[in-house]
């Protein structure tokens, strides 16, 4: 087999493509023969040492993919060998195989292509946790979605209209808000030309929106902060653009908003049937036509440091995809 080793916090450059003995799976574990990995902003995170989850050294980044059971080991009983899965495995995915715990794989739902399977869970996952559970997002509400036109970004968006919802999609582009509006978002915002309060102001009669999404942080949180709507629930999704932002406190207490943590790797592992609620209802609206993974490109596995190169510098609409060779 081929991988991709980390075995420092030197972030995707000091990553080495190897070719070591393909495993056996132990108890409780499959070997997947992968078909697809999608590349997620966390996949950098944890190649610079920066991720909440510090997996020891040497390790193979890669969150989230998709293949077919090739082996099984003892005492596995939900999948065989022969069946397509999605992996939620926290690495393992920027290779071409893996073993993974059998209670972190999921069916492949029927129809779903492998490329749709490795760029769904993490980041629909994500998002419907987000704002159908920690925001409890109602249909006619106004929601604020940042970074609307990354990975979890353009799921936030398909999510928030299957739930009925009114998006606004903030990005920095004309071009991503033309991509956002494609999707589906009602209005956008170019914060990178548009002053974020008054546009929100503009858009929402004075009073704001409900839920905002944000997985950027930075310096557009204090500012969306100060938009919301009374009761409002921030989701604290991520910092994509480095900078944790540190917000005054008085501005939950005068707009007698929610400040919401989100971090959706815990509560699959905490609430796993919560989580397989979540996932069943997307399953569901995938086969209606109501989300959909929006992959930007595919890359064949050996060339991560050029996609990785690709999502540093914001340049992608939706998710990037990596293919094993031959």
């Amino acid at each position: 087999m081929h991988a991709w080793i980390c075995d420092s916090d030197g972030g995707p450059e000091a990553l080495r493509w190897t070719e070591q003995a393909t495993p056996e799976p132990g108890p409780g574990q499959a070997r997947i023969a992968i078909r697809a990995a999608s590349l997620n902003f966390p996949d950098l995170l944890i190649t610079q040492g920066k991720y909440q989850h510090k997996p020891p050294y040497p390790f193979v980044p890669g969150a989230e993919f998709a293949g077919v059971v090739e082996a099984v080991g003892e005492g596995v009983g939900r999948c065989r060998p022969g069946d397509a899965v999605i992996a939620l495995a926290g690495t393992g995915g920027f290779a071409s195989h893996a073993l993974v715990d059998e209670a972190r794989l999921l069916p492949l739902p029927p129809g779903m292509p492998f490329e749709h399977g490795a760029a769904f869970a993490f980041t629909y996952g994500t998002s419907h946790h987000a704002l159908m559970d920690r925001g409890a997002l109602q249909a006619g509400e106004t929601v604020l979605v940042l970074g609307a036109g990354g990975g979890v970004g353009t799921a936030a968006v398909q999510i928030a209209k299957a739930a009925g919802a009114r998006v606004i999609a903030g990005v920095a582009g004309a071009d991503k808000a033309a991509f956002c509006r494609q999707i589906g978002a009602d209005e956008t915002i170019d914060y990178a030309s548009e002053d974020l309060r008054e546009r929100l102001r503009a858009l929402t009669a004075g009073r704001g929106p409900e839920v905002v999404y944000d997985p950027v942080g930075g310096d557009l949180a204090e500012a969306a902060f100060r938009s919301i709507a009374w009761r409002g629930r921030y989701l604290v999704v991520g910092f994509a653009a480095g900078g944790i932002p540190a917000l005054p406190l008085n501005l939950p207490l005068l707009k007698g908003a929610s400040l919401v943590g989100v971090f959706w790797g815990d509560f699959v592992r905490r609430e796993p049937a919560a989580s397989a609620r979540g996932l069943a209802q997307l399953a569901d609206w995938y086969a209606q036509g109501k989300v959909c993974p929006l992959i930007d490109s595919q890359w064949p596995m050996p060339m991560l440091g050029d996609a990785f190169g690709r999502l540093s510098a914001r340049q992608v609409r939706g998710k990037l995809v990596m293919l094993p060779t031959a």
